[in-house]
């Protein structure tokens, strides 16, 4: 929270900015929840009435500011506009769980962003946890902490019950002093954390300072808008009149939403902020969902897909973690996307392209769902974006051919030629090897080559109709062949082999 004197000390010091990363259901949220609900001035913590995606709690006198994000996808939406974004990570691992395949692209997040970290182990105190095992996990994975003789800080925690709290925050403070995290500008910049239309107010933004101070008053240029601050909130939604570096603000007066990851600067007058706007422009600013197309696109088969989300942040996040999906031979087609509920248009667009509607976030009326039902329109709703992933994932897989494994029974020697039309022929002869069964699949060879291929239709053993006839025993059958023309050379001949198998098609995925 912000003081209204500060001494030349806490002047030399920038409060650390920090973000929590880690897999689903490990504890992220439930972490920053308790930090909030303890760390947060009695009195004031209540005032917290909505989600600006930050807040600054209070450990020794000093400020630290948490990112309150969807998780890394909105890190990583907002590190691929090159803002810098976190000082500081915090990497959580559940105790009883261990690493986990959202935990492994933590890691890797973390690593390209090349930020300090911290281990969290949460859920200590939980039936069936394992510290041991999960420093063991970590370390398979090149993340040494530094009881394992490694450079990576950890606390043991549980955010139910606060244990290790306190020592979490000092291990930040800590890891902050050895940063040296100070003031880099006296001008106003920072980056673009939470955005969205507020019903009272319009659209909003949550900026982050990172240089600097900005007042009401300045003016702003964030992308293509230049704004005059009207009014600046702090995260407990109380007016100020000022914010300094790490403090997250809430700014009202948009024209237009502005995107996650966008970058503000201060300007001195209102024509440089209107002549730097247009230069922005100019230069454009990177769209979302674009299709990715060339020839190796073109032949690949594709699913189509209408997205809504709550606010823009979301959909530039659901943008991140689809553009990890890499596929040769299937992909995705974002046909429509838009911030608000699932709308009937969204159906009848769907209904157009063959498309599925992606809600994140959003309501989805059970009168809109009759609608859905009646025009055969899928309709999939989420409020974790990992599970929007994986959902995507395997709708993607299931236009993959499957992968076909042959599996051998056995071979038949043709003794005898019987019947024959243009669809099939009735052979006997001696099984040699294996066992053959009704409905396997037939190769006809020759010369050890294939002839032609077919199924078998009836198998029979001393004139009675079987299932199966095992190494040894005669049998009598018929094959029903693919070819659709059959010519003299392919029918099957007396001393030819057939090779009876099965196969197994095994749903790929990617």
């Amino acid at each position: 929270m912000k003081k209204d004197t500060q001494t030349k000390e806490n002047l030399s010091f920038r409060p650390p900015i920090v973000v929590i990363l880690g897999h689903v259901d490990h504890g992220k949220t439930k972490i920053l929840d308790y930090i909030r609900q303890s760390k947060v001035a009695e009195g004031e913590a209540g005032g917290i009435t909505q989600h600006i995606g930050a807040y600054q709690v209070m450990q020794q006198d000093k400020s630290i500011t948490f990112l309150d994000t969807p998780g890394h996808e909105a890190f990583s939406a907002i590190r691929s506009r090159g803002a810098k974004v976190a000082d500081i990570a915090i990497l959580v691992v559940a105790a009883d769980e261990s690493v986990k395949p959202q935990t492994k692209e933590a890691i890797r997040i973390i690593e390209e962003a090349q930020v300090p970290y911290i281990v969290a182990i949460n859920k200590v105190d939980k039936e069936g946890a394992n510290i041991q095992r999960v420093k063991q996990d970590l370390a398979e994975n090149n993340v040494l902490i530094e009881e394992w003789g490694g450079k990576v800080p950890s606390a043991e925690v549980s955010a139910k019950t606060g244990q290790g709290i306190d020592n979490l925050l000092e291990t930040i403070l800590l890891v902050a002093e050895m940063e040296e995290l100070k003031p880099e500008g006296a001008k106003g910049k920072g980056v673009v954390i939470e955005s969205h239309l507020d019903g009272r107010r319009g659209q909003i933004a949550t900026l982050l300072v990172h240089e600097g101070h900005i007042k009401v008053g300045d003016w702003l240029v964030v992308g293509p808008e230049a704004i005059k601050i009207k009014s600046l909130e702090n995260f407990l939604g109380k007016g100020v009149t000022e914010a300094g570096p790490s403090d997250p603000v809430v700014v009202s007066g948009w024209s237009v939403s502005p995107s996650l990851g966008e970058t503000f600067n201060l300007v001195d007058s209102r024509e440089e902020a209107t002549k730097l706007a247009q230069s922005h422009a100019q230069l454009g600013k990177s769209a979302l969902f674009m299709y990715e197309s060339g020839p190796e696109k073109s032949k690949a088969k594709v699913l189509n897909l209408v997205i809504k989300a709550d606010v823009s942040s979301s959909l530039e996040a659901i943008d991140q973690v689809l553009r990890t999906i890499h596929s040769e031979e299937v992909t995705y087609r974002v046909i429509d996307f838009g911030m608000g509920n699932i709308s009937d248009g969204d159906i009848k667009k769907a209904v157009s392209s063959k498309a599925i509607v992606i809600g994140f976030h959003v309501a989805f009326s059970d009168q809109l769902k009759l609608v859905a039902e009646r025009e055969k329109v899928e309709v999939l709703t989420f409020d974790i974006i990992y599970e929007l992933l994986e959902e995507i994932k395997k709708r993607m897989s299931t236009l993959l051919d499957p992968e076909v494994n042959r599996i051998p029974l056995g071979r038949l020697k043709v003794l005898a030629l019987f019947k024959k039309d243009v669809k099939s022929q009735i052979v006997g002869g001696k099984v040699v090897s294996g066992k053959i069964k009704r409905g396997a699949l037939v190769d006809v060879m020759r010369s050890n080559a294939v002839v032609v291929t077919g199924r078998l239709g009836q198998l029979q053993a001393q004139k009675a109709d079987t299932d199966e006839v095992a190494e040894g025993s005669e049998a009598g059958l018929r094959v029903d062949f693919f070819n659709k023309a059959m010519t003299p050379n392919l029918y099957i001949r007396e001393g030819d082999i057939l090779d009876i198998y099965e196969e197994e098609r095994i749903q790929r995925s990617i």
